[in-house]
Parts: structure tokens; sequence; C-alpha cells
């Protein structure tokens, strides 16, 4: 068996290494320029893209990607309804949250519609990271306890107090004290027994070390930790067991939630799971920048006699008719089913294929979320995943990477996706994967 590889963190998987800026393209060196130290590019050979429409995107020389990557446009990049939604109203009005606005409401009374009766106190961010600082601190004011349990390779945002539960977004250094992570799910063990007992050994902890139990924060398909279906329904119990403890679970829907694992809208409902806190962002608005966190009102006012809420931009008119237009073109183009059907051909075909490919040596997913690991030897093998990705970007694929050591595919394609679209896609994993193995 091979050495198993260094832990990675999460910005440096698939990145362009600045240390080769000399010989870059001029728009990647005038990135780097403006940026400095902070930009985060992808591939060896960064993509000056232009445009981008449904499942495809389209770089400065003309060439077309199917992009397998982003999220971010779930109803598929520049989706007609979305555009002239955001158009339209940011030509009648945009302004922020301290005046009535229909367009606002409206959508907010659409999304709690999918949402837990419970939690009717919604408020609008700017980003994922912007709606989990404030269900931390939340958690927090409603529990009077500091301490919080994540997963071992959990991303979770980029401000300061978020940056603590991130333990892939670290570069050096351990977690702070308050913060206790745990392994994700995994098909060695049993599941549910062995996740609820390291859960409750992670809150015995910061017990002991005077914290207590503020939150449990988890993304339920485990994006970041290498995507971890589970079996279905093993984040309910857990949520009990956190609540029995005085503490609340706070469901992290920026990577599953508006349809994407298929099964349900949520990806805390495909676990029956009844969450304290909700947030959410990316997909949200189909590339327009928005987020969200939900709860409880008497959660809510907990945390407001103390501080208060107020965001600039969070919830304006212009974010507000991009999500409306994203969950109606969601429900109209039936993408939560398309996610479930063209998922489940899309994962048979990939497992079909990892019969024939001894690289592939895992493969998970629910709907359009699916992580394929690639290993030899009994060990994961992030370089051979380097090279598997600029093999599939080499053949018109966009793909990213995630797990502890780098070494899982990461597949989620817009929700409109398409079966030949799919078929496409094995078929150049299947020659990428003929590639690297000779090179292995």
């Amino acid at each position: 068996m091979t050495e198993t590889p260094a832990i990675r963190q999460i910005l440096d998987m698939n990145a362009f290494d600045a240390s080769a800026a000399a010989g870059a393209a001029p728009a990647v060196r005038r990135r780097l320029g403006n940026l400095g130290a902070a930009s985060v590019l992808f591939y060896r050979d960064p993509i000056e893209m232009v445009s981008a429409s449904g499942c495809w995107m389209t770089d400065v020389a003309g060439r077309r990607y199917l992009d397998f990557y982003n999220n971010v446009p779930s109803v598929g990049h520049s989706h007609p309804a979305v555009v002239r939604a955001v158009a339209d109203q940011i030509a009648r009005l945009n302004t922020n949250t301290r005046y009535v606005v229909a367009v606002v409401d409206d959508y907010l009374d659409a999304l709690k519609a999918r949402l837990p009766a419970d939690l009717s106190n919604v408020v609008m961010t700017c980003s994922g990271s912007e709606a989990n600082d404030l269900a931390l601190r939340i958690a927090r004011a409603v529990t009077g306890r500091q301490g919080f349990v994540v997963t071992t390779n959990a991303y979770h945002g980029n401000t300061d107090l978020v940056t603590g539960v991130s333990p892939s977004a670290l570069k050096r250094g351990g977690l702070p004290a308050h913060v206790v992570a745990i392994a994700p799910p995994g098909a060695a063990t049993d599941t549910e027994a062995g996740f609820l007992a390291a859960l409750a050994a992670a809150m015995a902890e910061l017990e002991a070390r005077g914290f207590g139990m503020a939150a449990f924060l988890c993304d339920a398909i485990f994006s970041s930790d290498g995507i971890h279906d589970g079996p279905p329904g093993f984040l309910a119990r857990a949520a009990d067991l956190v609540r029995a403890r005085g503490g609340l679970f706070i469901a992290d829907e920026v990577q599953p939630g508006f349809g994407r694992t298929g099964a349900a809208f949520w990806g805390f409902a495909r676990h029956g799971a009844a969450p304290d806190i909700v947030t959410m962002g990316k997909p949200m608005g189909n590339g327009f920048p928005m987020a969200a966190m939900a709860t409880r009102p008497d959660h809510l006012a907990a945390f407001c006699a103390d501080t208060g809420y107020f965001n600039t931009f969070g919830g304006n008119p212009v974010a507000a008719a991009a999500g409306a237009a994203v969950l109606r073109v969601i429900e109209d183009e039936g993408l939560q089913h398309n996610a479930s059907v063209t998922g489940t051909h899309l994962l048979s075909g990939i497992r079909a294929l990892a019969a024939t490919r001894p690289h592939i040596t895992a493969v998970r997913g629910a709907g359009l979320f699916i992580g394929v690991d690639i290993g030899r030897e009994g060990a994961p093998d992030p370089g051979l995943t380097l090279r598997v990705i600029d093999a599939m970007r080499s053949r018109g694929v966009l793909i990213g990477a995630a797990g502890l050591h780098g070494a899982t595919l990461k597949l989620r394609p817009p929700l409109c996706l398409t079966r030949d679209e799919a078929d496409l896609f094995v078929t150049a994993l299947d020659d990428a994967m003929g590639e690297v193995a000779q090179q292995a």
C-alpha cells in the first residue's frame, strides 16, 4: 500500500500555481496583479471565459465546455427567465429592506412555502458566509453556549467566525478550542451508530473544555468531505441528539439545497431531519449574489434583543426577483425531478465505468451531486485526481476536487442536464481514465 497523502486545503485543490505566473497568459498575469495573494484560479493553465448558456461555458477562443462543476447556475447558465426578471427589476427599482417592496415579500413567502413551517423568519444576506455567520451567532445567543461541532473537512464560508468552523479553509494551525470536528459518514462503518457516537463524544469534549454545545453545523451531502450521501435518515437522529444536549442543528443548504439531491428540495429533508436553522446561498439566484438564513421567530428575537441585524444589500428587490425566477423555473421545468432521473442515469453510468477502471475506487451521490474517489494501491491519489481533472478539461468537461486529500472528483452540473449530456460526460471520463492509467 502507498502512503496516505497529506490533508489538502480547499483552495489548493486544482488551483493555479502563482509561482508559474511569469509564463502565464496576459489575462492571467493581469488577474494576479489585481488580486494578488487572494487570487484563486482553477487549472495549471487557467481558462478565460466569455459566455455561458445552459450546461455549457465558452472561452475566449470560442471553445465550449460542459460544466460539471459550478452549482451556482443551478437552473442553467444565463437562463432567460432569470435574466428577464433581473433586468426588469433593476430597471424599475433596487433599494434596501428599510422600505416595503412587494417583490421581496412575495419571494420570501414563496421560499417559506418550501421550508419547515416553524422556520417562519428569513433574513436575507448576500453570501452563504454571511448567512452561516449569522446562524452561528444566533445559536450562541439562544443557547448561551459557545461550542460548535462540524465535520473533518467542512467548508462553511470565509468570515472570521465561519472560517473557524471550516477545517478545509485552514492553511496552517488547528481549529480553535471552541470547535470539534468529527469524521463524515463512511461506507466502511455503521453509518448511523458510528456518526452518532462521534457526535456525542464531540459534544462531551466541548462541555469538558468549558464551551458547551451551541450547534452542530452540517452540509447534508458532506460535499467538502468528499460527497457522502449516506443512508437517508441518520441525520434526523443526529439532530435529535444535538437538541437533547441543549444545542441547535444548523443545516447548511448552500450545496445540497434547491433540488440538487433529487429526492427532496433540501438536503436535510432527504433525511427527514428537522433543523433549527437553515442557511442557503449559491444556487438561490442562479448567479445573482444572494443568500439567506431561516429560523424560528423566538430564536431570531433572542439574537436581535442584544444585537439586531441589517444588511444593506441583503434582500434587495433585484435579488428577490432573481430568487423568485429560480423557484419558478425549478417548478415549471421539473428540475428537481430531472436531478433525480438524470442523476440516477449518470450515477449508473459512472458505476458501470468504475467496474472497468480500477483507479475509480468508489462512487457516491444523490441526484446531480456525485463524488468519484480516485486512488491506487489502496490509497487516495490526489496527483492522479488532478491528472483526471486536466484530462477532462482537455476533452471539454469541467470538474473539481473535494475530500480530505483532494482525491474525490466533485460533480455537480446544472439541474437542467440532459441524458445526452450525462452520456457525453461518462464517455469523456472513460477516455480520460484510460489516458491517466497509461501515465500512472
